[in-house]
């Protein structure tokens, strides 16, 4: 309940600021928020799980967080070529 009032939190403050761009800004910078959401859920299973979740879910976290890094990239890039 509480990743999926982050998420939208999240998505509600990226909408906002790129409301305004055009294209492929607007995918990668939804693509980023996707990931980093799902990057802190699978924070908060690996702070209560035990045993062999907690690292799964610990790595996973790494990936989503890799990911959004790279689409956050590409979504800034694709914004500098936008003509102003």
């Amino acid at each position: 309940m509480i990743n999926r009032f982050v998420a939208l939190m999240t998505a509600l403050s990226i909408s906002t600021v790129v409301a305004a761009q055009v294209g492929t800004t607007v995918k990668e910078g939804a693509k980023a928020t996707a990931e980093k959401a799902e990057q802190y859920g699978d924070t908060a299973k690996s702070a209560v799980a035990s045993g062999p979740n907690k690292s799964l879910d610990k790595e996973k976290a790494r990936i989503h967080k890799a990911k959004a890094h790279h689409h956050a990239a590409a979504a800034k890039s694709a914004a500098k070529q936008i003509p102003k």
